[in-house]
């Protein structure tokens, strides 16, 4: 009986040891972001001058439509700024310590180049942190995928504008709005980010779809906020009926502004992000959400499983300093994608909050 009680009171010593050798990160991030009432999508952007989190001329394979000093972007203020919550503070994006939390796992973004936009970010903060660690890049036809290999961690990309399915039938493409064929693929991975809005505002000219199936209608052409709320509708029943989330952790992406109108923060006569070199200061954009944000948000409250929306709209609006402009390889205007660095380490810092808590 009293080894039975050591024993017994051995375990408990190393149940307390266990708890008490938590990473400092780890306790860092839960006491800074698990305050009562603390949403860490109200906030605003603050100087800090420790920014940014790391050199982007030391990441390689970026896309250049992101690569902003590589092309020449002259101010360096947009890179020195830090989203601060109201109630609460985020602290410090860590790259080594998401790669030991999340061994053995797989992380994929689902979406078009906003998606990409986001990954090329996350792999730039975990290359930073674990610059001799051993990497591994491959690409299939949808696919792209780099792999951690000392740390078994998956960082993946399937190219999505729609989400929803696009088939090439007798007609030409179509665009079938309750279709989710790739589902398939995706179920089983650890981590699933989804977006999509980007390729919905597109031109006729630029669209990959030549008709919309919507049920048995085929139409040449449909109110695309329409188009959109079906497409995600049509998400939203896959992850509810395929989706194991006790397994797989489910995170939409909000809607990422752009900036092409300066009427929409208070500057009617200006026409695109060119000379824009700080945020807006303040905790509300002056035109307030886009209409597909209302679409996302209430798409996301009839689902009954988990899922995350990784808020970033509001927080997004404000950074009309953060686009590219016409630093980006292209030799076009560009203020709908973002800098890297920049402000999609803001959205991976939140990602990582939101995967912790």
């Amino acid at each position: 009986m009293a080894s039975g009680i050591l024993r017994y009171c051995s375990l408990a010593i190393f149940v307390i040891l266990s708890c008490f050798s938590l990473s400092s990160s780890e306790n860092m991030l839960q006491k800074s972001v698990r305050k009562e009432k603390c949403n860490v999508y109200e906030g605003r952007w603050v100087y800090d001058k420790s920014y940014p989190l790391y050199d982007s001329s030391a990441c390689p394979n970026l896309r250049r439509e992101f690569d902003c000093q590589k092309y020449g972007r002259p101010d360096h203020l947009y890179l020195k700024y830090r989203w601060q919550p109201n109630d609460c503070t985020l602290p410090r994006f860590d790259g080594e310590d998401f790669l030991n939390r999340f061994k053995g796992k797989k992380i994929m973004f689902i979406g078009d180049s906003l998606s990409l936009n986001q990954m090329q970010s996350l792999l730039c903060l975990l290359q930073t942190a674990v610059p001799h660690t051993n990497i591994i890049r491959h690409n299939n036809d949808s696919i792209s995928t780099v792999i951690f290999q000392d740390y078994d961690v998956s960082v993946m990309l399937f190219h999505s504008e729609y989400l929803v399915d696009t088939e090439v039938e007798k007609i030409g493409r179509v665009l079938k709005l309750d279709s989710i064929k790739n589902g398939n693929v995706w179920k089983n991975v650890d981590i699933l980010v989804f977006n999509s809005w980007h390729w919905w505002i597109r031109n006729v000219a630029k669209q990959p779809w030549d008709y919309i199936q919507t049920g048995n209608k085929i139409l040449k052409d449909m109110d695309h906020m329409v188009a959109f709320r079906e497409a995600l509708t049509t998400w939203a029943k896959w992850v509810d009926s395929d989706v194991d989330t006790t397994k797989t952790r489910v995170i939409f992406q909000g809607i990422s502004p752009n900036h092409y109108s300066g009427k929409n923060w208070n500057e009617p006569g200006v026409k695109n992000c060119s000379m824009e070199k700080q945020p807006i200061m303040g905790t509300t954009y002056p035109s307030g959400l886009p209409a597909a944000s209302y679409v996302l948000q209430d798409v996301l409250s009839r689902i009954k499983k988990p899922v995350h929306l990784l808020n970033i709209t509001t927080l997004s609006q404000l950074r009309k300093d953060a686009h590219p402009s016409s630093y980006n390889g292209l030799n076009r205007m560009d203020c709908s994608h973002w800098c890297v660095a920049g402000l999609p380490d803001t959205w991976n810092q939140l990602l990582y909050a939101a995967l912790i808590n």
